[in-house]
């Protein structure tokens, strides 16, 4: 259900660029606005392991160095049938983990100092299971493609809003008029934010149930969110907005004022998913 409900909001995310380019520009609106985005991703599509890391000063780790934690990493991508990605840990008392790299053979997974003080050995492998299933999912691809289509529709609000200032569109057969410019610049980044998001949100559900499965226990993974929710309420991460939806929860929880405007489904529904699963 969850992979029907990314392709249909990817197929949205298309819509709502080709229904604003061809209100604005036309087939060349489209196309350039297209491009463009396309090229702004790229390069973060392709390095994000790099910027991430580097973002918040995690260092890789050895076999030698963290034994237990490469054993359960090591374990779980046999069952996941994944090849063993580089292993990073992430300094601070905030609990968290994500995964990033731009494929199977150039992922990491990483953990926060604090998220290795804070659960047992089964949370710590449903949470690692989870990230290795966004690596398996190829959950980085899809949301770069969706932040190439957001990024597009943002790019053609812009210039509808620049067209309206200079007053472009007046002719309303030709351009809709003014109004229907403003309006536009208003929504589609709006849409297109919200698009995005319901997207993240769907990888989640995905990925919990994924992990679930490759690690065995659907209950681990349901206590170990509940223990990093409750944490991440207390112990605040300074994350980058720009990267919270990599983290398994999200590390702006006290910033979040709606669900509709999170990256993460509750964690209450979260869990309530993994707790009506069999023990596998």
């Amino acid at each position: 259900m969850n992979t029907l409900r990314t392709g249909i909001l990817l197929g949205a995310l298309t819509g709502l660029l080709m229904l604003i380019g061809g209100y604005f520009g036309g087939k060349q609106g489209i196309v350039i606005a297209f491009i463009f985005a396309m090229a702004m991703n790229f390069g973060s599509y392709w390095f994000s392991d790099k910027i991430v890391l580097s973002m918040y000063r995690a260092h890789e780790i050895s076999e030698g160095e963290a034994p237990e934690l490469y054993s359960i990493v090591k374990t779980l991508a046999l069952r996941a049938s994944l090849p063993m990605p580089r292993v990073y840990i992430v300094p601070g008392d905030a609990p968290n983990a994500f995964a990033t790299g731009r494929d199977e053979r150039h992922a990491v997974v990483a953990v926060t100092e604090g998220i290795l003080r804070i659960l047992n050995r089964d949370e710590l492998e449903g949470v690692l299971a989870h990230e290795l299933t966004h690596i398996k999912n190829k959950d980085m691809l899809i949301g770069s493609i969706a932040a190439t289509l957001a990024g597009a529709v943002m790019m053609l609000a812009s210039m509808a809003k620049w067209a309206a200032i200079f007053g472009a569109g007046g002719d309303d057969d030709e351009g809709g008029g003014i109004f229907g410019l403003i309006l536009m610049a208003i929504l589609a980044p709006i849409a297109a934010m919200l698009i995005q998001m319901a997207i993240s949100r769907s990888r989640e559900y995905l990925a919990d149930e994924g992990g679930a499965r490759i690690s065995g226990n659907p209950y681990g993974l349901a206590g170990a969110l509940e223990k990093l929710s409750n944490a991440s309420k207390t112990i605040p991460m300074r994350a980058n907005p720009s990267t919270a939806h990599m983290f398994i929860v999200n590390p702006l929880t006290a910033k979040s004022f709606a669900n509709l405007f999170s990256t993460h489904p509750p964690i209450e529904k979260r869990v309530e998913k993994l707790r009506s699963m069999k023990q596998i």
